[in-house]
């Protein structure tokens, strides 16, 4: 389902740019090729903002210690 999302948000991101690059009198082939770099950057930008967003809860230990080592446990 992510996947989904990363390539439906960088596909519009893509067709986006390359519209107003038509609209800013560029020929088709720049176009296109715009809009394929920049779908391209989109889904980099896109998986790493929602593999961000999609672990709500789970802060990453101190100093690198796995729960397991008794970071954050009550030991007392």
């Amino acid at each position: 389902m992510r996947a989904a999302l990363v390539l439906l948000l960088a596909l519009l991101a893509g067709a986006g740019a390359g519209a107003l690059c038509l609209l800013a009198d560029k020929t088709l082939a720049e176009s296109i090729l715009i809009g394929a770099g920049a779908a391209g950057l989109a889904v980099t930008f896109f998986d790493r903002l929602i593999a961000a967003e999609s672990t709500p809860g789970h802060a990453t230990p101190p100093n690198n210690q796995s729960p397991a080592d008794g970071a954050g446990a009550d030991n007392a």
